[in-house]
């Protein structure tokens, strides 16, 4: 039997509580630019989950939560659009032949994310992960072109297929705001106190060199 998509979001938001608890600030160097699902996401919004909030604890929730859409969008199209699901379908193919697929088969916490870090200037990589899976990629004979009419056709339903996607994440938002309070909860138990204890000791490590200099008639050190 199909779950209703409050169980879905229920279940995402039991799923993603239970991972919480292993967050722990990142320590290598953040990249600059933002994550285009989190950037800005009403997903996130609805969850309560602001700008104060590290990414990494935002992500696993908006990740989890876009599976769901995407999920119901997928039966929508395989019921409604013919074109579209058998467009997904060719690719869906072509895509099975590629031997070396780095981004697929990940945790809603890696998910979507870069699969490079961010270049250094000055210091180019030999190869990257998104490098070779794009030499693969460019192996593998491109599907047939479309007609005109039917690139017409499959727009339409491209357009149907995101109208369906719209309407599905505003019914996961109106759901969320009645898991926003133990969202938060669980933010404030698990993810502030990390914060402030990383906040506190750069705080220490930024004073340090500024410390007045001991007396020199102190006990234990020599006068000179």
């Amino acid at each position: 039997m199909e779950r209703s998509l409050e169980t879905q979001v229920s279940q995402a938001v039991d799923t993603w509580l239970r991972w919480l608890p292993r967050w722990e600030p990142a320590t290598h160097r953040g990249r600059v630019a933002p994550c285009r699902r989190c950037f800005g996401s009403p997903v996130l919004s609805a969850a309560g989950l602001g700008s104060d909030v590290p990414h990494g604890v935002q992500h696993g929730l908006s990740t989890r939560v876009k599976t769901i859409v995407d999920h119901a969008v997928a039966e929508y199209t395989a019921r409604n659009l013919p074109m579209l699901q058998a467009e997904l379908d060719q690719q869906a193919e072509r895509n099975r032949i590629r031997s070396y697929r780095p981004a697929e088969g990940l945790e809603p916490e890696f998910e979507g994310l870069p699969l490079d870090p961010d270049p250094d200037p000055g210091s180019p990589f030999l190869f990257t992960l998104s490098g070779l899976a794009a030499e693969e990629e460019a192996a593998i004979p491109a599907l047939p072109p479309l007609s005109d009419e039917a690139k017409a056709a499959l727009r339409q339903e491209v357009g149907l297929a995101d109208d369906y996607a719209n309407m599905i994440g505003r019914e996961v938002c109106a759901i969320l705001l009645h898991h926003r309070l133990r969202i938060q909860a669980a933010v404030a138990q698990y993810v502030e106190p990390q914060i402030a204890a990383m906040l506190e000791e750069l705080t220490r490590t930024l004073d340090a060199p500024f410390e007045a200099p001991a007396d020199p008639g102190e006990p234990g050190l020599p006068n000179l």
